[in-house]
């Protein structure tokens, strides 16, 4: 029995006591969901396509359509993971742009006679920021079009668009829906529903892909629980998480889900490989977690490499743990690494699910490593599963 399961195993009065009567399952239900989100998509496909080709989108290089990721937090994180992958599949300029700047810049960040599609990721639809940003952007811009994605059927963002011109709302699977305050299974189920925009126009290429994600998945989830639970009990008080390209975002969500889940008493920073020598290694310390997302791409890898080994050298992180890729061949490297069965050939721009599980698990464990209570970390309030009560100036 791993970390994971434990905790699944737990009588209900225990869990709720503990406050681990969603969060766990959340983590651990991700893999067996993807299925049901691309049968989602599936069931959605024709109306999407439809949607995107009436904007202007074709797939062909040279479409003079700009699109929008917008969402806040981990929802922006979402547009971050797919980003790459939809403009190199739909042939042009694909920009996340977080809500919480759009509320505030939004005549700045659009430039007239140009074509816009936004497509805004909310777990719960209810944030003050996502609803005022959709309805601003309607009254004062009413040319651009939007689908939004939201996990609440009952939330303002999809309630809203209903009827709404030039609108399209999706609702995704009652599962993506996370009941505990920390954004997990709607992030990866979100990231996947994504990728399946992606391939819009060809879904078969997609999925022998998921196929392999949900099996690296299942994979990984006993090994990196383990692996997570054993590095919590070590008590750090830093976490740092790198990542190139597409794996920025999955150090950016995992960076969070750890400063979320242990109410900041583990303070976390993430940067690119390359980055994160241009100032932000003056904050590492002996005492600091050091967690790279290495890419499968042999070029950027050793760039990635070159780093760990400097950190190693420099004596600047008690514990290297490398995620993702092939497994190194020198433990000068890392101490500890986990790399997912069955990714061979799976490109960076699709590993998000997988990998981020490691960042969730390492929160849900540092949680109840520092006495918090997972599905409500905050115990003073600072911080809620959805932003509200945020005052909207015009």
């Amino acid at each position: 029995m791993n970390e994971l399961s434990r905790l699944l195993a737990l009588p209900d009065a225990e869990k709720a006591k503990r406050g681990l009567v969603h969060t766990p399952a959340e983590i651990a239900h991700q893999p067996e969901t993807w299925d049901r989100t691309l049968e989602l998509f599936r069931g959605k496909q024709v109306e999407i396509q439809t949607f995107i080709s009436a904007v202007g989108i074709a797939g062909t290089p040279g479409c003079d359509v700009v699109v929008f990721l917008v969402g806040a937090g981990t929802s922006d994180y979402t547009g971050q993971a797919i980003s790459q992958l939809l403009r190199k599949l739909w042939g042009c300029d694909v920009l996340a742009v977080p809500s919480t700047d759009l509320l505030t810049q939004m005549d700045e960040l659009i430039l007239p006679g140009r074509k816009y599609l936004w497509i805004s990721f909310s777990r719960s639809g209810d944030s003050s920021e996502g609803v005022a940003v959709l309805a601003r952007a309607r009254e004062k811009y009413p040319d651009i079009h939007h689908i939004v994605i939201s996990c609440n059927p009952n939330g303002r963002m999809l309630r809203e668009s209903a009827g709404k011109p030039k609108s399209l709302g999706i609702c995704m699977i009652d599962e993506a829906n996370d009941r505990g305050l920390a954004m997990t299974s709607s992030f990866s189920n979100m990231v996947v529903f994504g990728q399946c925009m992606a391939h819009v126009a060809s879904l078969e290429g997609y999925e022998p892909v998921l196929r392999k994600l949900v099996a690296a998945g299942k994979s990984l989830l006993p090994r990196a629980a383990d692996c997570a639970a054993a590095l919590a009990k070590q008590g750090y008080t830093k976490a740092f998480f790198v990542g190139s390209g597409p794996l920025r975002a999955v150090a950016k969500e995992s960076a969070l889900k750890v400063l979320e889940l242990t109410a900041g008493k583990t303070l976390t920073m993430m940067e690119s490989a390359l980055g994160l020598r241009h100032g932000p290694m003056a904050a590492l310390d002996a005492q600091s977690l050091f967690v790279c997302f290495l890419s499968g791409d042999k070029r950027v890898q050793g760039f990635e490499r070159d780093l760990l080994r400097e950190i190693g050298a420099k004596k600047i992180a008690r514990r290297r743990i490398v995620v993702g890729g092939s497994e190194l061949a020198s433990d000068s490297y890392a101490e500890d690494y986990l790399a997912p069965e069955g990714t061979s050939g799976v490109a960076d721009e699709y590993r998000a699910p997988v990998d981020v599980m490691f960042g969730q698990l390492l929160g849900l464990f540092s949680s109840i490593r520092w006495n918090l209570m997972p599905d409500s970390p905050s115990p003073d309030g600072v911080i809620n599963r959805v932003v509200e009560n945020v005052n909207i100036y015009s």
